[in-house]
């Protein structure tokens, strides 16, 4: 009787164990799992803002702006066009190896 007694006393002290080290456990993943949710409302909060950013620098008077000042782009007018044309007699020649 008494060695049916102890092996309870450590089925019960092992399940205790067990017990406390699982809850231990749980509140560990529930945490982790919290700030894994912040960081996500944290990032998705970010990408919003570089949306509306992204959305901001990509105005065509902006892109226009930039163009004239930091690239001295200018607009096309007929007097700076230059009209490239195509002679169909002088790509023949030029696919036989002879030079016009």
């Amino acid at each position: 009787m008494i060695r049916l007694n102890l092996v309870l006393l450590l089925a019960v002290m092992a399940s205790a164990v067990y017990l406390v080290s699982v809850q231990y456990e749980s509140r560990r993943v529930f945490t982790e799992l919290d700030r894994a949710r912040s960081e996500s409302r944290r990032l998705e909060a970010e990408y919003e803002r570089l949306q509306v950013e992204k959305r901001g620098q990509a105005t065509p008077a902006r892109v226009e702006k930039l163009a004239r000042e930091k690239l001295q782009m200018r607009q096309a007018s007929p007097a700076i066009t230059h009209y490239v044309t195509y002679s169909g007699s002088a790509g023949a020649d030029a696919a036989k190896g002879e030079t016009p």
